[in-house]
């Protein structure tokens, strides 16, 4: 089993960050934040995805998703 398949992730393999918002069209999270992703702890991780249904209304509400 790789690391990586055990760590809680929002992506939904639809990669396209938004230049206005800086947050991605598919899952929400920001560059610095899918760069980090894997080494952030469990709790940071959590935090992040909390903060993604504000974020994906946003995008929507703005006509981008």
């Amino acid at each position: 089993m790789n690391v990586t398949d055990s760590i809680k992730s929002p992506c939904i393999k639809v990669c396209a960050v938004d230049g206005e918002t800086g947050y991605c069209l598919g899952c929400g999270r920001t560059l610095p934040e899918i760069g980090q992703w894997t080494r952030l702890t469990p709790e940071g991780r959590d935090e992040v995805i909390d903060r993604l249904p504000e974020r994906i209304s946003q995008l929507v509400a703005l006509g981008k998703r």
